[in-house]
C-alpha cells in the first residue's frame, strides 16, 4: 500500500516538473528581462561609430546609445556582452544573449531563424579602395577576378558571394580587412556606407570610397521566435523613441544626417 502510494506520488511530482519545466520554457522574453532588470545585448564592440570603446574603456556609439535609450523606455538595464561578429549570429541562437543591437541587417534568411524589431536604421552597402589605386570599382561586377574583403556572416559577404568570380575573403572584423586594404593585400573592401562616412571624417587612412552596391539596407534587431509580449513591448518603445525625435537626435548627434529613415534613391 505504501509502495503504491509512494509511486503515485513519484509520478505526480514527474508531471508536476515537466509542467513547471514546459512554464519556463514557454515564458515570454518581456518577462524573464523584466525578472532580470537587464536585457542582454550583444555588440561587436570594435565597429565604429556604432559600437566601439573610447579611450577610458567604456562602450560608446551610435547603437549603443540607441540601446540605452531603448531599455530605459522598457524600464530596465543594459547589460552589453562584446562578441566578436564572426560568433555573434549563433551566439543569439544560443541564448547566450537576448538581443543584437549591433547593425544586423534584416534578410530573409535570417527572418526565418529570428524575430526582428521595426527598423532603426537605414543605410547602404559601401566599396572601398586605396587612395592612390587608379582603378574605379563602381559594382561588384567590376571586382571579378579581384580580392574583396568583407566581414565574415555579414550581408555584405553574402552579397559578395552571389556574383561569380569575385575572390570573397573574409574578415573577423572592420579594422582587420581595413588593414589589409591600406597593406595591399586585398583589392577593394565592402562595408556599411555610414561607418565609411564617420571613419574617413575621423581617421586620416590612406583609403577612399567608391561605388555603391544595392538600395536601401534596413538594420533592427533580431531575437529568438516566440517572445510576442516582448516583441509588442520593442517595437512599442521604438515607435515612441521615433516619434519623440529621440532617434533623430542620435542619428544627428553621430552621423549628422537622420539615419533612421530611408535613403532617399
Amino acid at each position: 500500500m505504501k509502495l503504491a502510494l509512494l509511486k503515485r506520488l513519484f509520478a505526480l511530482a514527474l508531471v508536476g516538473a515537466a509542467f513547471m519545466a514546459t512554464a519556463a520554457h514557454a515564458e515570454d522574453l518581456l518577462d524573464q528581462v523584466k525578472a532580470r532588470g537587464t536585457l542582454r545585448i550583444a555588440l561587436e564592440g570594435t565597429y565604429a561609430p556604432f559600437d566601439y570603446r573610447a579611450p577610458d574603456g567604456q562602450l560608446i556609439g551610435y547603437d549603443v546609445d540607441i540601446a540605452k535609450a531603448i531599455v530605459a523606455k522598457l524600464g530596465i538595464k543594459p547589460d552589453f556582452i562584446p562578441t566578436e561578429w564572426s560568433g555573434i549570429i549563433a551566439g543569439l541562437q544560443a541564448g547566450k544573449f537576448d538581443v543584437i543591437i549591433s547593425q544586423v541587417n534584416v534578410t530573409e534568411q535570417r527572418k526565418t531563424v529570428f524575430d526582428f524589431s521595426r527598423p532603426y536604421t537605414y543605410s547602404a552597402a559601401q566599396l572601398i579602395q586605396r587612395k592612390n589605386d587608379k582603378r574605379q570599382f563602381n559594382s561588384l561586377e567590376d571586382l571579378k577576378g579581384k580580392k574583396l574583403g568583407v566581414g565574415l556572416g555579414t550581408t555584405f559577404m553574402q552579397m559578395a558571394k552571389a556574383v561569380p568570380g569575385v575572390n570573397v575573403m573574409t574578415y573577423p572584423d572592420t579594422p582587420a580587412y581595413i588593414q589589409d586594404l591600406v597593406s595591399g593585400r586585398i583589392d577593394a573592401a565592402m562595408t556599411d556606407r555610414l561607418t565609411m562616412v564617420y571613419l574617413l571624417k575621423k581617421t586620416p587612412m590612406p583609403v577612399r570610397t567608391s561605388g555603391i552596391v544595392g538600395g536601401n539596407l534596413p538594420s533592427a534587431i533580431p531575437f529568438k521566435k516566440g517572445n510576442p509580449k516582448f516583441a509588442k513591448a520593442l517595437d512599442d518603445a521604438m515607435a515612441q523613441l521615433q516619434a519623440d525625435g529621440t532617434f533623430t537626435k542620435i542619428s544627428e548627434k553621430w552621423f549628422g544626417i537622420d539615419v533612421s529613415q530611408p535613403i532617399k534613391q
